[in-house]
Protein backbone atom coordinates (compact mmCIF):
# COMPACT_ATOMS: atom_id res chain seq x y z
CA UNK A 1 0.00 0.00 0.00
CA UNK A 2 2.83 2.42 0.93
CA UNK A 3 6.60 2.38 1.23
CA UNK A 4 6.37 3.69 4.79
CA UNK A 5 4.29 2.49 7.70
CA UNK A 6 1.11 4.46 8.34
CA UNK A 7 -0.28 5.20 11.78
CA UNK A 8 -3.40 3.55 13.10
CA UNK A 9 -6.36 5.58 14.25
CA UNK A 10 -5.05 5.42 17.81
CA UNK A 11 -1.85 7.33 16.94
CA UNK A 12 -2.92 10.69 18.37
CA UNK A 13 -5.98 12.90 18.62
CA UNK A 14 -5.25 14.84 15.42
CA UNK A 15 -4.71 11.70 13.34
CA UNK A 16 -7.81 10.07 14.81
CA UNK A 17 -9.91 13.13 14.02
CA UNK A 18 -8.61 13.25 10.45
CA UNK A 19 -9.33 9.55 9.88
CA UNK A 20 -12.83 9.82 11.34
CA UNK A 21 -13.67 12.86 9.22
CA UNK A 22 -12.35 11.13 6.07
CA UNK A 23 -14.37 7.98 6.74
CA UNK A 24 -17.51 10.02 7.30
CA UNK A 25 -16.93 11.89 4.05
CA UNK A 26 -15.92 8.99 1.80
CA UNK A 27 -17.52 6.01 3.52
CA UNK A 28 -14.06 4.44 3.90
CA UNK A 29 -10.55 5.60 4.80
CA UNK A 30 -8.71 6.53 1.59
CA UNK A 31 -5.05 5.61 1.31
CA UNK A 32 -4.12 9.26 0.78
CA UNK A 33 -5.24 10.04 4.33
CA UNK A 34 -3.35 7.11 5.80
CA UNK A 35 0.00 8.35 4.50
CA UNK A 36 -0.67 11.80 5.99
CA UNK A 37 -1.39 10.16 9.34
CA UNK A 38 2.13 11.04 10.47
CA UNK A 39 1.50 14.75 9.88
CA UNK A 40 -2.25 15.43 9.90
CA UNK A 41 -1.59 19.15 10.16
CA UNK A 42 -0.04 19.05 6.67
CA UNK A 43 -3.23 17.53 5.24
CA UNK A 44 -5.22 20.21 7.05
CA UNK A 45 -3.10 23.02 5.57
CA UNK A 46 -3.21 21.38 2.14
CA UNK A 47 -7.00 21.30 2.32
CA UNK A 48 -7.12 24.95 3.27
CA UNK A 49 -4.78 25.95 0.43
CA UNK A 50 -6.73 23.88 -2.06
CA UNK A 51 -10.00 25.36 -0.89
CA UNK A 52 -8.69 28.90 -1.29
CA UNK A 53 -7.78 28.13 -4.92
CA UNK A 54 -10.84 26.09 -5.80
CA UNK A 55 -13.43 28.56 -4.50
CA UNK A 56 -12.69 30.95 -7.37
CA UNK A 57 -13.24 28.32 -10.08
CA UNK A 58 -16.25 26.45 -11.36
CA UNK A 59 -16.20 22.75 -10.48
CA UNK A 60 -15.81 21.79 -14.13
CA UNK A 61 -12.88 24.15 -14.69
CA UNK A 62 -11.10 23.04 -11.53
CA UNK A 63 -11.55 19.35 -12.36
CA UNK A 64 -10.36 19.74 -15.95
CA UNK A 65 -7.24 21.64 -14.86
CA UNK A 66 -6.56 19.04 -12.16
CA UNK A 67 -7.01 16.17 -14.62
CA UNK A 68 -4.57 17.81 -17.04
CA UNK A 69 -2.01 18.25 -14.26
CA UNK A 70 -2.51 14.71 -12.96
CA UNK A 71 -2.03 13.31 -16.46
CA UNK A 72 1.26 15.14 -16.84
CA UNK A 73 2.33 13.88 -13.40
CA UNK A 74 1.33 10.28 -14.30
CA UNK A 75 -0.77 10.21 -11.14
CA UNK A 76 -3.20 7.31 -11.29
CA UNK A 77 -4.64 8.25 -7.91
CA UNK A 78 -5.56 11.77 -8.96
CA UNK A 79 -6.70 10.70 -12.44
CA UNK A 80 -9.08 8.17 -10.93
CA UNK A 81 -10.30 10.50 -8.18
CA UNK A 82 -10.95 13.49 -10.38
CA UNK A 83 -12.12 11.42 -13.32
CA UNK A 84 -14.74 10.02 -10.95
CA UNK A 85 -15.88 13.56 -10.13
CA UNK A 86 -16.27 14.40 -13.82
CA UNK A 87 -18.20 11.17 -14.29
CA UNK A 88 -20.62 12.28 -11.59
CA UNK A 89 -20.84 15.70 -13.23
CA UNK A 90 -22.17 14.31 -16.50
CA UNK A 91 -19.19 13.05 -18.50
CA UNK A 92 -19.73 9.62 -19.99
CA UNK A 93 -17.20 6.81 -19.63
CA UNK A 94 -16.46 7.09 -23.36
CA UNK A 95 -15.85 10.84 -23.07
CA UNK A 96 -13.52 10.39 -20.10
CA UNK A 97 -11.54 7.71 -21.90
CA UNK A 98 -11.26 9.97 -24.93
CA UNK A 99 -10.09 12.87 -22.76
CA UNK A 100 -7.57 10.74 -20.87
CA UNK A 101 -6.09 9.74 -24.21
CA UNK A 102 -5.96 13.31 -25.47
CA UNK A 103 -8.39 12.57 -28.28
CA UNK A 104 -9.84 15.30 -30.45
CA UNK A 105 -13.38 14.12 -29.73
CA UNK A 106 -13.21 14.86 -26.00
CA UNK A 107 -16.22 17.01 -24.96
CA UNK A 108 -14.27 20.25 -24.59
CA UNK A 109 -14.53 23.65 -26.20
CA UNK A 110 -11.48 25.41 -27.60
CA UNK A 111 -10.99 27.51 -24.46
CA UNK A 112 -10.97 24.39 -22.29
CA UNK A 113 -8.50 22.64 -24.57
CA UNK A 114 -6.17 25.63 -24.41
CA UNK A 115 -6.59 25.78 -20.62
CA UNK A 116 -5.73 22.09 -20.19
CA UNK A 117 -2.72 22.36 -22.49
CA UNK A 118 -1.49 25.30 -20.44
CA UNK A 119 -2.04 23.42 -17.16
CA UNK A 120 -0.02 20.52 -18.49
CA UNK A 121 2.81 22.87 -19.43
CA UNK A 122 2.80 24.40 -15.94
CA UNK A 123 3.53 20.94 -14.56
CA UNK A 124 5.88 19.84 -17.32
CA UNK A 125 8.01 22.95 -17.82
CA UNK A 126 6.91 26.14 -16.10
CA UNK A 127 10.14 27.88 -17.14
CA UNK A 128 9.16 27.25 -20.74
CA UNK A 129 5.97 29.27 -20.45
CA UNK A 130 6.17 32.52 -22.40
CA UNK A 131 3.97 35.58 -22.71
CA UNK A 132 2.52 34.02 -25.85
CA UNK A 133 1.06 31.21 -23.77
CA UNK A 134 -0.68 33.74 -21.55
CA UNK A 135 -1.85 35.72 -24.55
CA UNK A 136 -3.45 32.60 -26.05
CA UNK A 137 -5.43 32.08 -22.85
CA UNK A 138 -6.53 35.72 -22.92
CA UNK A 139 -7.62 35.35 -26.55
CA UNK A 140 -10.02 32.65 -25.34
CA UNK A 141 -11.54 35.01 -22.80
CA UNK A 142 -9.59 34.18 -19.63
CA UNK A 143 -8.86 37.11 -17.34
CA UNK A 144 -5.59 37.65 -15.49
CA UNK A 145 -7.19 36.45 -12.26
CA UNK A 146 -8.56 33.33 -13.96
CA UNK A 147 -5.14 32.55 -15.43
CA UNK A 148 -3.70 32.82 -11.94
CA UNK A 149 -6.35 30.36 -10.70
CA UNK A 150 -5.56 27.89 -13.49
CA UNK A 151 -1.84 28.15 -12.80
CA UNK A 152 -2.11 27.63 -9.06
CA UNK A 153 -4.56 24.74 -9.43
CA UNK A 154 -2.08 22.98 -11.71
CA UNK A 155 0.97 23.84 -9.61
CA UNK A 156 -0.53 22.74 -6.29
CA UNK A 157 -1.32 19.32 -7.78
CA UNK A 158 2.42 18.70 -8.02
CA UNK A 159 2.74 18.72 -4.24
CA UNK A 160 -0.04 16.24 -3.62
CA UNK A 161 0.50 13.82 -6.49
CA UNK A 162 4.25 13.68 -6.02
CA UNK A 163 3.88 13.10 -2.29
CA UNK A 164 1.54 10.16 -2.85
CA UNK A 165 3.64 8.57 -5.56
CA UNK A 166 6.95 9.07 -3.74
CA UNK A 167 5.46 7.29 -0.72
CA UNK A 168 4.15 4.44 -2.87
CA UNK A 169 0.50 5.19 -2.18
CA UNK A 170 -1.70 3.01 -4.38
CA UNK A 171 -5.10 4.17 -5.63
CA UNK A 172 -7.97 2.89 -3.52
CA UNK A 173 -9.61 -0.43 -4.35
CA UNK A 174 -12.94 1.36 -4.50
CA UNK A 175 -12.08 2.76 -7.93
CA UNK A 176 -11.73 -0.73 -9.35
CA UNK A 177 -15.01 -1.72 -7.71
CA UNK A 178 -17.04 1.33 -8.81
CA UNK A 179 -15.66 2.14 -12.25
CA UNK A 180 -15.84 0.13 -15.45
CA UNK A 181 -12.65 -1.87 -16.15
CA UNK A 182 -11.92 -0.01 -19.40
CA UNK A 183 -12.21 3.33 -17.61
CA UNK A 184 -9.92 2.17 -14.80
CA UNK A 185 -7.38 1.13 -17.39
CA UNK A 186 -7.60 4.46 -19.22
CA UNK A 187 -7.14 6.51 -16.04
CA UNK A 188 -4.43 4.30 -14.53
CA UNK A 189 -1.37 5.93 -16.04
CA UNK A 190 1.07 5.43 -13.15
CA UNK A 191 0.76 3.29 -10.06
CA UNK A 192 -1.77 0.49 -10.30
CA UNK A 193 -4.99 0.26 -8.34
CA UNK A 194 -4.89 -2.10 -5.38
CA UNK A 195 -5.88 -5.54 -6.66
CA UNK A 196 -5.56 -4.14 -10.15
CA UNK A 197 -8.08 -5.26 -12.76
CA UNK A 198 -6.92 -8.10 -14.94
CA UNK A 199 -8.54 -8.32 -18.35
CA UNK A 200 -10.38 -11.47 -19.34
CA UNK A 201 -7.77 -12.09 -22.03
CA UNK A 202 -4.91 -11.84 -19.53
CA UNK A 203 -6.75 -14.00 -17.02
CA UNK A 204 -7.40 -16.66 -19.65
CA UNK A 205 -3.77 -16.64 -20.71
CA UNK A 206 -2.63 -17.01 -17.10
CA UNK A 207 -5.03 -19.89 -16.53
CA UNK A 208 -3.71 -21.61 -19.63
CA UNK A 209 -0.25 -21.52 -18.13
Amino acid sequence: MTFISTPGSEANDATTAMYVAAEESYGYLPNMYRVFGHRPEVMEKWGALLGSIRKHMSLRRYELVTLAAAKELKSSYCMLAHGSVLLREGFSEKQLIEMAGGGSHAPLDEAEREMMQFAGKVVRDATGIAKEDIDRLKSHGFSDAEIFDITTAAAVRCFFSKTLDAMGVEPDTVYRERLAPNLVQALTIGRKVEGAFVSQTAAAARAAG
